[in-house]
């Protein structure tokens, strides 16, 4: 038998909204890789080595991850624990906009377009009529 519709709602609930600040050894990451069962690949805004990270019980088949997503990954989870993971997701970033106004977002993150720039391809063929015999 599945969750009850409360604990999906009070989850989706935590994920919406930003908290005021970030915890002591809490940093938002982006989702890298998915490296297999509830574990995820991450880059830190430092640029470091990506980091190894398990998803919580309390998001798994409730909340979904995509590829170049934004985590809050907490590193004291595992700290104690001499294992290949480096830390736990504590948060999901839902609402970036929302998330990116805070004072804790890392300038690395930029806002990255969803379309390619034109100008850096060599011509757009979009609504243009192809060469005729006479300028080949």
């Amino acid at each position: 038998m599945g969750k009850p519709k409360r604990h999906l709602l009070a989850t989706a609930e935590q994920t919406s909204s930003p908290p005021a600040e970030l915890a002591e050894g809490q940093s938002i990451a982006r989702v890298r890789k998915i490296e297999g069962n509830n574990l995820y690949s991450v880059d830190l805004p430092s640029g470091k080595e990506p980091l190894l990270v398990e998803l919580p019980s309390r998001f798994r088949s409730q909340i979904w991850i995509k590829l170049g997503g934004f985590v809050v990954v907490d590193q004291n989870a595992f700290e104690n624990r001499n294992n290949k993971l480096d830390g736990e997701i504590a948060n999901i970033v839902r609402d970036e906009k929302q998330w990116r106004k805070q004072a804790y977002w890392p300038s690395e993150f930029v806002k990255q377009s969803t379309y390619p720039d034109d100008s850096e391809n060599e011509e757009s063929t979009v609504g243009k009529m192809p060469p005729s015999d006479e300028e080949t």
